[in-house]
């Protein structure tokens, strides 16, 4: 694996779906094979089949067998099932759902063995993938039991913001059910760790939502405010974690509030991607803090409306592929300035020694 190059996997999402297409959108362009290695996790037939729906697509590509294998210089596609599967683009059914989680299976397994260096995936549908084999509601669970990891985040990013979220894929009257002080405490810690390691952020300023209208006006609209967000974002300042809140929702980001600080916790699913889908047009990328891997994905879904029309906006693959090489780049100078101390601070005293010679001249 080459240390300057990272090798970037991507599983190629349910075969009906806008996934072949985005990818190969974002890898025609040539200049991407000189910042990072692409491997797509799919079959020849199906890249071929979205190239002619896409009006001069110019990606050109190597077949490989190995991962061992790899060509620097083009775009790689790793044959995960070399079986011949029909390919209906716009239909939500079992063949679309079952090769989607194939192309996922492949790619995490060459992430978790480092094959290769990060993973971009591209959308799956939860209705033609659950099932006993995948009893996953998601791309997170899913990673979050692949890696066994005690706890993972779902924490969007853009250039503007970066939002995480407390509950993911549960049902609004079952939010409630799990707010607690731990889990907000954990996410918090998730937050700030992936911060500091995964955005170079050294002190992180995170805020908190409130679960009620208002953040719950004191009490008067719920009681998870006072009962539990509120101790929860004491006890973590009591941790070295620098937090605010509860915030009320509505308030929070349309009054530009989020500007002020590098991660926001919201309580569930809506409250956070509203105002991020919203605010990150384009640009939004899905990345899950927590796992010892790096995994980035679009903020949408398989869009079937649009699926094989050459119609897909990639702009959000892009910056999920972009997101994962810095992030890649970010760990390894990390992890780099942890394990030589020496070096860490020979640069702040060579800082010093600058500052110094500017202020006596």
């Amino acid at each position: 694996m080459q240390s300057n190059k990272p090798i970037i996997g991507f599983s190629c999402g349910d075969t009906n779906g806008i996934g072949p297409e985005i990818i190969i959108k974002t890898l025609s362009d040539s200049r991407i094979t000189e910042i990072c290695t692409p491997v797509i996790f799919t079959s020849n037939k199906v890249i071929n089949f979205y190239k002619k729906s896409i009006e001069d697509c110019n990606l050109s590509y190597q077949s490989v067998k190995e991962l061992d294998r790899l060509n620097p210089k083009t775009v790689n596609v790793f044959q995960c099932w070399e079986e011949e599967m029909e390919i209906n683009p716009g239909q939500l059914n079992e063949t679309g759902g079952k090769y989607g989680v194939i192309s996922l299976k492949a790619a995490t397994q060459a992430l978790k063995d480092q094959k290769i260096n990060a993973l971009v995936t591209a959308p799956i549908h939860k209705k033609n993938v659950k099932n006993d084999a995948f009893p996953f509601t998601g791309h997170t669970p899913f990673l979050q039991n692949f890696f066994q990891v005690p706890e993972v985040l779902m924490f969007m990013i853009s250039e503007n913001m970066r939002v995480g979220l407390l509950t993911e894929h549960v049902s609004v009257n079952e939010i409630p059910k799990h707010i607690s002080k731990e889990r907000i405490l954990a996410k918090l810690k998730l937050m700030k760790q992936s911060l500091i390691k995964d955005f170079g952020i050294d002190k992180p300023r995170l805020a908190v939502l409130g679960l009620n209208p208002h953040a719950g006006d004191e009490g008067l609209i719920g009681k998870e405010e006072e009962e539990i967000i509120r101790p929860s974002v004491k006890d973590a300042r009591q941790q070295d974690i620098m937090v605010f809140g509860p915030y009320s929702a509505d308030a929070f980001f349309a009054r530009g509030q989020y500007e002020k600080f590098d991660g926001v916790l919201a309580m569930y699913h809506d409250q956070g991607l509203i105002p991020f889908k919203s605010l990150a047009i384009g640009e939004g990328v899905n990345y899950t803090a927590g796992l010892p891997a790096i995994r980035t994905s679009p903020d949408h879904g398989t869009a079937f409306d649009i699926a094989g029309k050459g119609k897909a906006d990639e702009s959000s693959l892009r910056a999920s592929l972009f997101a994962s090489i810095d992030i890649y780049q970010q760990r390894a100078g990390y992890a780099d300035a942890h394990k030589n101390p020496i070096k860490k601070m020979s640069k702040s005293f060579l800082a010093r020694a600058v500052d110094e010679k500017l202020a006596e001249e």
